[in-house]
């Protein structure tokens, strides 16, 4: 199987790649971060997709057939697309709080209504300080880190260990460099890396899977770096701490409890998910199970039945 995976792994660094979706219209900005707009608007809440800091937000509109946002337009939402932007040496002291408050809670003011917001990954996390922020129609999340204490213990021990080598070299340069965070996730289950460039080697040419596959590694390999304080806040307070998870996260002095918003609220999780394990998403009003991987659940074969429809028929259900 590693001679498959080095065949394909050399398959995918010679594939030629489709051009890249027009980007949407950007309609505010706040420092690096923009507002992008994939809808129009139609007399209903606006809805903010709000994606990770780690990895390029194109997760949520990755190709033509695998959009969760072109989807969502094509559904009659009004969708937006936060994009984090590249932060510069300005920014290095930037943390998790400082995205919720100078970037995030800035863009969605300049929005004509307050919007429903829904986070993907550690976007989820951050629009859920958002929403303890402000107020807002509806909060969704998918996939969000909440609980870390419910993490494999291998796992946290692993990104501890991570942390520890790239901390004091991140604090001098005042970021944490993509290649960290992508040595981390690889490390949690490199079988599966093996795995998924040998399949890749047997892919037809042009087909489908072969397309999907160079989209969502080309994903995951790009991506701008974390500020150092986003990344001290995400690994020495979430993983390591658990702030969220114990309610003693907070933002301008204001704690972070997602039981205590005064919104319809919806927690999106899958039980096969590598990254983000589901108990270790918030509690939340009401919580929907999947069972695809972090990525899958959102670009997969099986997203449109199991992920956009039912998502976008809540939305609805909350005026979105």
């Amino acid at each position: 199987m590693r001679r498959r995976a080095f065949q394909g792994l050399r398959k995918y660094q010679d594939a030629a790649r489709p051009a890249a979706p027009p980007s949407a219209p950007c309609v505010a900005t706040a420092g690096p971060a923009r507002l992008l707009q994939h809808g129009a608007e139609n007399g209903r809440s606006p809805v903010v997709f709000i994606p990770s800091l780690i990895n390029p937000p194109r997760v949520l509109d990755l190709s033509q057939s695998r959009s969760l946002l072109r989807h969502m337009v094509a559904a009659g939402h009004d969708a937006h697309l936060i994009d984090w932007g590249t932060p510069t040496s300005q920014d290095a002291m930037l943390g998790l709080d400082g995205h919720v408050i100078h970037r995030l809670l800035p863009l969605l003011a300049t929005l004509p209504r307050p919007p429903i917001l829904v986070g993907y990954c550690l976007g989820g996390s951050l629009a859920l300080g958002a929403a303890a922020m402000a107020a807002f129609p509806a909060v969704a999340s998918i996939a969000a880190p909440w609980r870390f204490d419910a993490f494999p213990a291998a796992d946290l021990q692993l990104i501890g260990g991570l942390w520890n080598g790239a901390r004091a070299m991140s604090e001098r340069i005042g970021y944490v460099p993509m290649e960290v965070l992508q040595s981390g996730f690889w490390a949690m289950d490199p079988a599966r890396t093996i795995r998924k460039y040998a399949a890749f080697a047997d892919m037809e040419a042009g087909s489908d899977a072969e397309r999907a596959f160079l989209a969502v590694e080309d994903w995951a390999n790009g991506g701008a770096p974390l500020t150092f304080a986003a990344g001290r806040d995400l690994f020495d307070h979430f993983y390591a701490g658990n702030v969220s998870g114990r309610g003693q996260w907070r933002i301008d002095g204001r704690p972070v409890d997602p039981a205590a918003l005064d919104c319809p609220t919806l927690s999106i999780v899958s039980t096969s998910d590598r990254i983000v394990p589901a108990a270790a998403g918030p509690r939340l009003r009401e919580e929907r199970s999947l069972s695809l991987g972090h990525v899958g659940m959102v670009v997969g074969g099986g997203a449109r039945e199991t992920l956009w429809e039912p998502l976008s028929h809540w939305l609805f259900s909350h005026g979105g």
